[in-house]
């Protein structure tokens, strides 16, 4: 496509619209940038000059000029009075990834959606890619680095067939049009985004527009497990090949059979080989491995990765195990929902990290998924008020997360998780999330 001299308004900045302004620019198009952020807050602001980039606020009258296309950031949301100011003259409205797309030379896209567990997932293929071909493998998305850095830096204008595993959000697949993956699936489907997307069916259809471009050749991943997604493909058909997967029976074309993970009938890897735990990061790796499959990974390299592969880093994070004790990093659950998610990985065992900042959530809805946890540790601001909700007068009180982890060290026994998921935000002794489990890692690996 010829963007030369395109009159091309960029609708917010972040990440994506600095990475969408960029390629744009390398294509000398003629850029507008509409963000609600005043000029001296801008970081980029000397690029943007530097580049030729008009930067204007997000005022009405920006929207009623003309403009050949408009980039829109995500997180915008797709009704608003602007969109329908550019729709109501046919503007054509595209998302950073679209423009990634229609610029690049012809690559192997997979595309990973649904409400949980896309960066596990995205995550993991990209390291088996990676593990396969190299530097010809790639990963972005949603996930942190937008689909127009990876044009650039790796010049996917003019070098074909790459891998890239993108990681996409329903707002991202919100303006779609001519994106297409080789390889796709949707997770799962529970309800999320509501208050954005205006209903629970719309959200869901959203997910379903990862197929909607992909012709016959190309694979759709189809959780059997998943009520939600069964009824929506039947809603939405599917026009590529569809390839099946299950952790709960199978009747799949990929399964679980006596310990051992099945794709396409072939027996592939032994379940003990997984790091990761729960129920959901089976499927995880399920999907994983079928996709690697399709492109050519082998089954050396497959096993390889699986079997040394941690996970996310402060998600259910797999730290160390001494004395046959297992370590495991949750930090990044700072609500109540993310914790249950990691107690539902474990069966017994488990000594529960929980505290930091108060904001006094409520600790009502954790109690049911708690019949796993065998003593509760409290730290932090909101450490013993948690333990009182959770665990009443027996749980364990400590000042900081050091004497959490050296108590539990001490009261553990053979075969017990020392479970890091503090169930609420690190606000009163760390920064973020990522620094109380960067030095719950450091704790762990000094002991």
């Amino acid at each position: 496509m010829d963007f030369t001299n395109k009159k091309v308004l960029v609708m917010g900045l972040a990440r994506s619209g600095l990475a969408a302004i960029k390629v744009l620019h390398k294509l000398k198009a003629t850029i507008t940038l509409s963000e609600s952020k005043d000029k001296d807050q801008l970081d980029q602001l000397e690029f943007l000059q530097r580049s030729n980039v008009e930067v204007v606020k997000q005022d009405i009258d920006v929207f009623k000029k003309e403009y050949d296309l408009c980039i829109k950031n995500p997180g915008v949301p797709f009704d608003s009075e602007y969109i329908k100011l550019l729709k109501a003259r046919d503007i054509p409205i595209i998302t950073e990834i679209e423009l990634a797309f229609l610029v690049s030379k012809p690559q192997n896209y997979i595309a990973i959606t649904g409400t949980n567990g896309k960066t596990t997932t995205s995550t993991l293929i990209y390291e088996l890619l990676k593990k396969q071909f190299g530097n010809k493998a790639h990963l972005g998305g949603n996930i942190g680095t937008p689909l127009c850095d990876i044009v650039l830096s790796e010049n996917l204008m003019e070098e074909a067939n790459h891998y890239i595993v993108l990681e996409i959000s329903n707002f991202q697949l919100l303006n779609i049009d001519k994106f297409r993956p080789k390889i796709a699936t949707i997770l799962n489907l529970t309800p999320d985004h509501i208050d954005f997307m205006g209903s629970l069916d719309f959200y869901y259809y959203s997910k379903t527009l990862i197929y909607k471009n992909m012709i016959a050749d190309d694979i759709f991943l189809l959780n059997k497990d998943d009520e939600i997604i069964r009824e929506y493909v039947e809603k939405y058909p599917i026009k590529c090949n569809v390839i099946s997967f299950s952790v709960e029976n199978e009747d799949a074309d990929n399964y679980i059979y006596k310990d051992y993970l099945y794709i396409d009938n072939q027996k592939i890897l032994p379940l003990n080989s997984i790091r990761l735990v729960g129920k959901h990061n089976l499927q995880n790796v399920m999907v994983a491995i079928s996709c690697a499959k399709k492109v050519g990974v082998s089954n050396d390299n497959i096993f390889e990765v699986i079997s040394n592969f941690k996970g996310v880093e402060h998600r259910l994070e797999f730290v160390r195990e001494i004395d046959n004790i297992r370590y495991y990093n949750d930090s990044k659950a700072t609500n109540t929902d993310a914790t249950i998610t990691a107690l539902k990985s474990f069966d017994k065992g488990v000594i529960l990290l929980v505290g930091g900042f108060e904001k006094g959530l409520d600790m009502k809805p954790l109690r049911p998924y708690l019949t796993c946890v065998k003593k509760i540790i409290g730290f932090g601001a909101s450490g013993k008020r948690m333990v009182n909700d959770l665990a009443f007068k027996q749980g364990i009180v400590v000042e900081d997360l050091k004497q959490a982890v050296l108590t539990a060290k001490k009261i553990a026994a053979k075969n017990d998780v020392i479970l890091l998921s503090p169930a609420t935000s690190s606000f009163d002794q760390y920064s973020c999330f990522e620094e109380r489990g960067k030095h719950f890692k450091e704790i762990v690996n000094s002991l």
